[in-house]
């Protein structure tokens, strides 16, 4: 990570979407990251990985942005998502799986800070904030990704419990988690609306992780297995049916914060193609005195800037109340999408190093892929905007008709 520090936030947070107390923040989690992730790296046992970087994390407060409501041991009484998107791009300019603990935390919680009762919200968010509690969230299932409403896991009401049969997949946090937060179809109505959402401990009889899933930039991933497994009702988070609703607003807070990973990843590139470009020698100059260079470095560094551009207005539309769906569709599918191509960039000026295993633009090539897909694929983000502007098209010209 030699040259992560070379490009930082200072330009950024001059910009009005901030305050001052983001500011504060943003320059305590750099200190932060160069003080504790100085030698973060892949290898070695991921999960006690993980599991040491939330304690981490919950023992310096980073955490508790990422959960709603002072009373449960969150920053404030709502998610401040300009301040969970700061925490991320700056982890993840520093650490991939850093920024991965920070934000299966607030995921894995999320619908917990959103939907969850008085009773939910003091057993596991306190502890979810203070690191001692690991959350996961459980949407996917193999043939459910995108298509969420597809889904077929079941819960079944039996007396006072929900018995729950079927699988998720790709679930982040699976294996090491204390806690997931589940959805399953309950049948109210078909598609989305028959869908609840359920917060199912760890030790659970009848669950069991069924399968570990090994991907290229190391993470604990599993895919786990429901059989006839029994939750209390108590256990549901809102009202049956309402699980779709939960989860797609979840996402609109947590998508951002993807976006924000995407671009800490891409600052950390820039400044690894940069560090490249000034030292590398050929032909009598440096590798940056050529012409080609620098146009690849000026694309890069627009990719950047109109990447925090987005990042940060639809995180602080978010903090002004406003629905966000489209913002953040952009912001995260032209964020994810603008860092592999800065990413790329960066392999490439880095030349036959850029591919040798370890070094920190392979690394980051790694890293960055995976964002490109989940939280919503881009092509899932390319539609959801598509939707929306022809929506707002027909509100403002009631009497057109798109084309079929």
């Amino acid at each position: 990570m030699s040259a992560s520090g070379n490009l930082d936030l200072h330009s950024a947070l001059a910009w009005p979407f901030f305050e001052d107390r983001h500011r504060e923040l943003a320059a305590g989690v750099e200190a932060w990251c160069r003080a504790h992730l100085a030698d973060a790296e892949h290898g070695g046992d991921v999960d006690a990985a993980c599991r040491h970087l939330v304690r981490e994390l919950g023992a310096a407060g980073w955490l508790k942005y990422g959960v709603g409501g002072t009373a449960y041991g969150g920053h404030g009484d709502t998610i401040d998502t300009r301040a969970v998107c700061l925490l991320r791009e700056t982890l993840a300019k520093h650490s991939g799986l850093a920024d991965f603990a920070l934000a299966m935390q607030g995921l894995g919680s999320g619908a917990i800070s959103l939907g969850g009762t008085h009773e939910q919200k003091q057993r596991y968010l306190p502890r979810v904030a203070n690191g001692t509690a690991i959350a996961a969230f459980a949407l996917s299932e193999p043939d459910a990704g995108s298509d969420v409403a597809a889904m077929a896991l079941s819960a079944r009401l039996d007396g006072d419990d929900y018995v729950l049969d079927g699988d998720k997949t790709w679930i982040s946090n699976g294996g090491i988690a204390d806690f997931y937060v589940v959805f399953a179809r309950t049948g109210e109505a078909p598609g989305a609306r028959g869908i609840s959402a359920f917060i199912v401990d760890a030790d659970t009889p009848g669950l069991e992780i069924a399968e570990r899933i090994d991907v290229i930039a190391p993470h604990p991933l599993a895919r786990l297995h429901f059989a006839g497994a029994r939750v209390p009702r108590s256990q549901m988070l809102g009202e049956p049916g309402e699980g779709f609703k939960l989860a797609m607003r979840t996402l609109d807070i947590f998508r951002t914060s993807v976006a924000a990973a995407s671009l800490g990843f891409a600052r950390h590139a820039m400044a690894e193609g940069l560090a490249r470009a000034a030292s590398r020698k050929m032909f009598g100059q440096t590798l940056g005195d050529f012409q080609l260079t620098q146009a690849k470095l000026a694309q890069m560094a627009l990719t950047i800037d109109s990447s925090a551009l987005l990042v940060y207005r639809a995180a602080w539309l978010r903090d002004q109340g406003e629905n966000v769906t489209r913002e953040a569709a952009m912001a995260k599918w032209h964020a994810s999408e603008g860092a592999q191509q800065v990413i790329d960039a960066a392999v490439q000026l880095w030349g036959g190093m850029g591919v040798q295993s370890g070094t920190a633009v392979e690394m980051l090539y790694r890293e960055i892929r995976a964002l490109r897909i989940y939280e919503g694929a881009t092509e899932v983000q390319q539609l959801i905007v598509g939707r929306d502007v022809l929506k707002a098209h027909a509100v403002v010209h009631p009497d057109s008709k798109s084309t079929p």
